[in-house]
C-alpha cells in the first residue's frame, strides 16, 4: 500500500507534537497531568493504562503507561460540525503518561484537529485553521504548566 502523503516530511509541528518530562512518580505525574489539563479548560472523560491491560492479558511487561482522554466540549462541538461528525472517530484528545525511568514521566500528544486536517478528514479552511489555533492554545496552555 503506498501512503498518500510522505511520512518523513512531517514535521512535529504539522501533528501538533507536545512532549515534557516530569521528575516525579507515574501516580503523581498522572494527577500532575490531568489537574493541568482541567484547569487549561479539558474534562477528561476518558482513562485508562493500557500497560495493566497488557501486563495482564498478554503478559508483556510493560512499564507503567496511561491515557488521559482530553477533551474541550466547546472546540469539540465546532470540530464536530465543521468535520461533518467525522473528527469524532478521533476523539477524544489523548495524553499520555509512560515512565521512562523511576522518577521520570514522559508526557506526550498530538493535535488530532492537525492530522484530521493534514489527512484531509478536517476541511483546509479558515473556520478548520481557527479551531486548531484555539485547540494549540489550550495544550500550549496545559504543558507550560506542567
Amino acid at each position: 500500500m503506498t501512503l498518500p502523503i510522505d511520512p518523513t516530511q512531517i514535521s512535529p509541528d504539522d501533528i501538533g507534537e507536545a512532549e515534557a518530562t516530569l521528575e516525579m512518580d507515574h501516580e503523581e505525574a498522572i494527577e500532575h497531568v490531568r489537574e493541568v489539563f482541567t484547569d487549561a479548560g479539558f474534562g477528561i472523560p476518558v482513562e485508562f493504562s493500557p500497560s495493566e491491560m497488557l501486563n495482564e492479558k498478554v503478559d508483556a511487561g510493560r512499564d507503567p503507561y496511561y491515557v488521559l482522554g482530553a477533551c474541550n466540549p466547546a472546540v469539540a462541538e465546532k470540530a464536530l460540525n465543521a468535520t461533518d461528525n467525522k473528527l469524532g472517530a478521533l476523539m477524544p484528545c489523548n495524553v499520555v503518561i509512560w515512565e521512562e525511568s523511576p522518577g521520570t514521566q514522559r508526557v506526550y500528544h498530538v493535535s488530532i484537529m492537525r492530522i484530521a486536517r493534514l489527512i484531509g478528514m478536517a476541511p483546509d479552511d479558515e473556520e478548520m485553521a481557527d479551531i486548531v489555533a484555539e485547540t494549540g492554545e489550550l495544550v500550549d496552555d496545559a504543558f507550560e504548566n506542567l
